[in-house]
């Protein structure tokens, strides 16, 4: 006899992990005053990833200080390292794929070229705890 279910069935753990990861990126990315903040869950929509957290830089200095910030948080909260890293040392978009979550830090002019937010757009748009990670770039 099958167990009788009380209440709806909790995400899958891997969905969660991936979740607070993302999460815990895009905290990064506004601790270190990142831009335009966007927090896409594509997967249904993908087989790339889960979540993609997609972030604007002002300048070179900044898109490495939001990654190393990244690549810190999600080793200290999550106890996850990046699979891999690129564009690190042209710095205008760096990539950071954990696998399941993948993080874009881009200078304005490679966010408007490569337009990620329309060409995954449609991703379901996660709403992020901060006030500060919904102001655009000025």
């Amino acid at each position: 006899m099958l167990p009788l279910k009380t209440q709806a069935d909790p995400k899958p753990l891997s969905e969660l992990l991936s979740h607070t990861l993302a999460l815990t990126l895009a905290q990064a990315a506004d601790d270190r005053k990142g831009k335009d903040i966007l927090l896409l869950k594509v997967t249904e929509v993908s087989y790339l990833a889960d979540y993609f957290v997609i972030v604007t830089g002002l300048s070179r200095t900044q898109v490495r200080a939001i990654a190393t910030a990244m690549t810190a948080s999600a080793a200290d909260q999550c106890e996850r390292h990046p699979l891999r890293k690129d564009g690190v040392s042209e710095s205008s978009w760096i990539v950071l794929d954990y696998g399941d979550v993948i993080a874009h830090i881009l200078m304005p002019e490679q966010r408007e070229y490569y337009d990620l937010e329309s060409f995954w757009g449609h991703a379901e748009r996660l709403n992020l705890p901060s006030s500060s990670a919904q102001h655009p770039a000025t």
